[in-house]
């Protein structure tokens, strides 16, 4: 059971957007939708979005879902905008409201409760979703943060943030609820897959030295093989201290703040003011002069 997948990379976030269809019966499922934001002007259009609306169209496909890996703290999701577009269902990990939990007070977004009613489907290993002729099942991996899930649809899986290309290595984990430690094992568990199964993932950043092309297709067998930070043979302890070592030297992503307040809310705005204009907050930590 082989699906169709096509990718839309956003330069600006570095995000790929995955397409996956039945090719059978022409169902689809969207994964991690870009909402295009310009953060100097505080500007938010829909120009990703539509690209892969027209794709959608121009196939003749029809979308069920809008599935969100986990909540991204570097782009803004236009999974309320394409439900709005298509009447699509948006699916997340049910650990969502561990996030909402957190951040809902940091923003003081007080038209939210932790609840994760905002998104249409909260989703865990129990799982699994119709997709014409094909199943999505449902991997809870986090670590990255405590939300992230991977979708298994056929033979590909589809990973969101837990794990890059090989020659880059594997995610973050000082976000609110991450660790090294269970990154570790639900990666592990990812490479438990058989062999041959393809990988999509969520980012890939600027390539390393010796590739000068975006990527984000990869196979268990190359993951085992190769990655930097987890391939056969790294221990537990040896991917905890490379990782949180690595995370010591990461500062924040540029969106994060805007990422949160519109991704916690399914992708949509927060309610307008009392002058109709929409505001996303900005938490401003005052450090001791002294």
């Amino acid at each position: 059971m082989r699906p169709t997948v096509q990718t839309f990379f956003d330069l600006a976030t570095f995000t790929a957007t995955h397409l996956v269809s039945d090719p059978a019966t022409g169902m689809a499922a969207l994964i991690d939708p870009v909402l295009d934001y310009e953060p100097k002007w505080a500007k938010v259009s829909t120009g990703s979005a539509d690209v892969v609306l027209l794709a959608v169209a121009d196939q003749g496909l029809k979308l069920l879902y809008v599935l969100e890996t986990h909540v991204h703290a570097d782009h803004l999701s236009a999974a309320d905008y394409i439900r709005g577009k298509t009447g699509a269902k948006v699916a997340i990990g049910a650990r969502i409201t561990d996030i909402q939990k957190v951040f809902i007070p940091l923003f003081e977004a007080d038209d939210l409760q932790p609840d994760g009613a905002q998104f249409d489907l909260l989703l865990t290993n129990e799982n699994t979703l119709a997709l014409g002729e094909l199943r999505i099942g449902v991997m809870q991996t986090p670590g990255h943060t405590p939300a992230c899930v991977t979708y298994l649809i056929g033979d590909a899986a589809f990973t969101g943030d837990t794990m890059f290309m090989p020659d880059y290595g594997t995610a973050r984990t000082d976000f609110p609820g991450g660790e090294a430690r269970t990154l570790y094992r639900s990666i592990r568990a990812i490479l438990d897959l058989p062999p041959a199964t393809r990988l999509f993932l969520g980012h890939d950043y600027l390539p390393p030295k010796g590739r000068n092309f975006p990527a984000w297709e990869t196979t268990v067998a190359d993951q085992r093989a190769h990655n930097l930070h987890i391939h056969d043979g790294i221990t537990e302890d040896a991917f905890v201290a490379l990782r949180e070592a690595r995370n010591a030297l990461l500062a924040p992503p540029t969106l994060i703040l805007p990422s949160l307040q519109v991704n916690i809310r399914a992708g949509a705005l927060p309610p307008a003011g009392k002058s109709g204009r929409v505001f996303l907050k900005l938490p401003v930590t005052v450090a001791n002069a002294g």
